[in-house]
């Protein structure tokens, strides 16, 4: 135990003594990181505002043919531009960007009306124009209202009530929180945790195999007496000590900035607390052993620090491949997945956002697997440092 001390003090103070490293691994990761994702979330709550209240612009043509309609479209903020094109014409001004949205009023929209039956409309819209899905949706929603206040008028004149359409009178209740609600927006934080977290030990673990051959110290610090597994170990927890200064900076610093970005004007509420801050670090804390070990095991077969730095940079996207799978999949927290490091850490930092209680048996479940396996990976890791071929 007392060498191991001694190799993890070394590694602390020459990482401590590299200020472009350590200001490299803290500053990026720790304040760019929260400042880009408040700047994004605050234009997200800014657009959410103004998405209601801005005008849409709408290209109609033929706009004489259905007045009523066109009036209705103004009256819900729908601003009206009168524009002469065929179909054609219609679908390369789409294409081109010249409209973002082309309503055109057939000539037979009036006879077909008057004789009650379902009038032609022609919508022109993009849809692979992401930007433009929320006014494409207000402008289908006035002219479905259009279309129901005819519907219902058409009831009413027959001598029937409208109502007897209405066979069922569904309310949504929404018990959502604003607290839960927050997560559609902040549901990506733990990718972005857990990434800060490893790029802060990052530097360390290139630079205990990969760095120490290229150096040519490699061989002179072999010959130290101290036990081989040792040297790995103490260098393994060096860079998990970075790796949580980086996590709980990361995690301070995004509770601070988000405090700041108004997402109670959306109906939601942070809930980064001093409290929850914690927790928050203490369901990734886990995870570090585990990632600096499989850095290290992977920086091991390298010849220098560029390659190492080449290979992992992959092991740095694995824990967002399981995130991507519960995303897309929309997973729940079961057993098995609390068996899969990352994907845990990502059900639990979500049921701390939602202030949702975790399950006892799902975090032990959690945190016992993580540490198991990062102790076999250092384990693996420290058999590396016997082989012979490490100095090749």
């Amino acid at each position: 135990m007392r060498d191991l001390l001694t190799v993890f003090r070394k590694e602390v103070r020459e990482n401590l003594r590299d200020h472009r490293s350590l200001i490299s691994a803290l500053l990026f990761g720790t304040v760019l990181m929260p400042l880009l994702v408040a700047l994004l979330v605050n234009l997200t709550v800014r657009r959410g505002q103004t998405q209601d209240s801005k005008p849409v612009a709408l290209a109609v043509v033929h706009a004489e043919r259905a007045p009523n309609l066109v009036a209705d479209l103004r009256q819900f903020r729908i601003d009206v531009v009168n524009a002469d094109l065929d179909d054609a014409a219609a679908r390369a001004a789409i294409h081109r960007q010249q409209y973002r949205i082309i309503l055109l009023i057939p000539d037979n929209y009036a006879s077909q009306l008057s004789q009650g039956l379902p009038a032609p409309l022609l919508l022109y819209t993009d849809s692979s124009d992401s930007a433009g899905a929320a006014e494409v949706a207000r402008v289908r929603a006035v002219l479905g209202h259009h279309a129901s206040e005819i519907a219902r008028l058409r009831l009413m004149a027959r001598g029937i009530d409208p109502m007897v359409l209405s066979a069922m009178a569904i309310q949504d209740v929404d018990v959502a929180t604003p607290t839960s609600r927050s997560v559609l927006i902040l549901g990506t934080l733990t990718v972005i945790i857990l990434m800060t977290m490893l790029m802060g030990g990052l530097h360390i673990v290139l630079d205990a195999t990969a760095g120490e051959r290229e150096r040519g110290s490699l061989e002179p610090l072999l010959t130290v007496p101290v036990r081989r597994e040792l040297l790995i170990y103490g260098k393994i927890l060096a860079a998990c000590v970075f790796m949580l200064l980086t996590l709980t900076l990361s995690v301070c610093a995004m509770a601070l900035t988000l405090r700041h970005v108004g997402l109670e004007q959306l109906g939601m509420n942070q809930n980064l607390g001093v409290v929850k801050v914690l927790e928050l670090i203490g369901c990734c804390v886990p995870l570090a052993p585990l990632g600096a070990s499989l850095m290290t095991i992977v920086a091991a077969y390298t010849r220098s620090y560029r390659e190492a730095q080449t290979y992992v940079g992959l092991i740095l996207a694995i824990p967002t491949v399981p995130l991507i799978f519960a995303s897309a999949l929309g997973l729940r927290p079961t057993a098995w997945l609390m068996m899969i490091p990352s994907l845990s850490q990502h059900f639990m930092v979500i049921a701390l956002l939602r202030a949702e209680p975790v399950s006892l048996r799902y975090a032990t479940l959690s945190v016992s697997v993580t540490l198991i396996l990062g102790a076999a990976a250092a384990y693996a890791a420290g058999r590396l440092y016997h082989r012979e071929a490490l100095l090749g």
